[in-house]
């Protein structure tokens, strides 16, 4: 194994264990110092690989976009051919599943300091621009296919994605059992679904 793939393979155990302290404690509240303990290693060896705290907060970030792409660039959806594909992925866009891979609490606690740390928004804003560029794909991919007829497929991904990103935070208040969670998911899909087959 050569050093580089070292160097990654650490500095991913070091981001991972950032995360689960952040998980633990908050985000705020998590320090180098409370990474390297819960590693059991010193706090240089933490420096090695990340400088300051605003390094692991970008790492951290990177880390989260790696995640939600594994999960929405799937195959589980495979080829968006029909309008039961097409729903089915818009639907696991609004899903809570999406807190069983990744904690909404640490999330939004990113998502905040996207307004106090200038390289972190940067960082964020590349991540909001990945995902952006998964659903246009997939929609591309169904006007290909004659599932949708909307041809303005860049307005589309951005008002879709702005009812996602809203709609998420807004769910996020309910059990996803709750019939009032149910409700809410199938009126935005619903709506997805109008802007889609406008022509």
């Amino acid at each position: 194994m050569g050093r580089k793939n070292l160097t990654d393979k650490r500095r991913k155990e070091i981001i991972k264990s950032f995360y689960k302290v952040a998980k633990k404690i908050g985000l705020e509240n998590a320090s180098i110092a409370k990474v390297a303990d819960e590693m059991g290693i010193s706090n240089g060896l933490v420096m090695h690989y990340f400088k300051t705290r605003d390094d692991l907060l970008i790492g951290l970030n990177e880390y989260i976009l790696e995640r939600h792409l594994n999960i929405v660039s799937s195959k589980e959806f495979g080829e968006i051919n029909s309008e039961e594909r097409l729903i089915s992925f818009i639907e696991s866009l609004f899903s809570r599943k999406w807190n069983r891979y990744f904690d909404d609490g640490v999330f939004y606690s990113c998502y905040a300091l996207v307004y106090r740390k200038s390289d972190f928004k940067i960082s964020f804003k590349r991540y909001l621009e990945s995902l952006h560029e998964v659903l246009r794909s997939k929609l591309y991919e169904a006007r290909e296919n004659n599932v949708i007829a909307n041809t303005d497929i860049e307005e589309a991904t951005e008002i879709i994605f702005a009812l996602i990103d809203g709609g998420y935070y807004y769910l996020g208040l309910f059990k996803e059992e709750e019939t009032a969670y149910k409700k809410q998911v199938q009126l935005y899909v619903s709506y997805a679904m109008q802007l889609l087959k406008a022509g």
